[in-house]
């Protein structure tokens, strides 16, 4: 599997005969340039996650993606989207996205918790959790490991490396931090036996 980073939570994964792009939010840069791709998978409809300004171009450069997303940025996209709810199995081309989760983790108590929709691709190859850490039942093999949140403590983030246990983890969502090597280091520090850390180098792609 191959994967370009975007910055922040915004990736692309290639499975060889599928190209998904996931989380195109305002804290990422250079997805308008992706081409062939066959679907956009949104988690939530948080803008660092969803940049409803830049979505209409990419649509428009790759008029054959389907547009999958969670039930709140649905509202939010009207008839474009298709919604994936928690536990469906959506087929993309010659691949799967199974939806988990369903809530995003709480930030605070007085802000309301959104649905936030984790995907995971072609039984556990690669797993975009979004905003929350939820398990899914699959072993997954990459996870797209969130670094940096106002919703997570870095010891949450290794715990839930460690209950997931990828063969790679692949720090992501780090926009909101000054210096995410720092994390990346107690990921490192820290990760299950097993697992290789590989911190992605925005805009580049790597084989995970």
């Amino acid at each position: 599997m191959r994967l370009v980073h975007f910055g922040h939570a915004c990736v692309l994964i290639d499975t060889g005969n599928t190209r998904l792009l996931i989380d195109p939010g305002t804290f990422s840069t250079g997805f308008e340039q992706v081409r062939n791709v066959d679907a956009v998978l949104v988690t939530h409809q948080h803008f660092d996650h969803l940049d409803l300004d830049r979505l209409p171009a990419v649509l428009a450069a790759n008029p054959g993606a389907q547009l999958i997303a969670d039930p709140g940025s649905a509202e939010q996209l009207g008839s474009l989207a298709r919604v994936a709810a928690p536990g469906e199995v959506i087929k993309v081309g010659g691949a799967t996205v199974r939806a988990v989760g369903g809530q995003h983790a709480v930030i605070h108590r007085d802000i309301p918790v959104i649905p936030n929709t984790g995907y995971v691709i072609d039984d556990g190859a690669f797993y975009h959790p979004g905003d929350a850490l939820f398990v899914p039942d699959e072993d997954v093999d990459v996870l797209g490991l969130p670094t940096g949140a106002p919703w997570m403590r870095l010891g949450e983030a290794v715990d839930f490396m460690r209950e997931v246990a990828p063969r790679v983890a692949v720090p992501i969502h780090e926009a909101v931090l000054a210096r995410p090597q720092a994390a990346y280091a107690q990921f490192e520090n820290l990760k299950p036996d097993g697992t290789t850390v590989k911190p992605p180098t925005p805009g580049e792609e790597m084989e995970a």
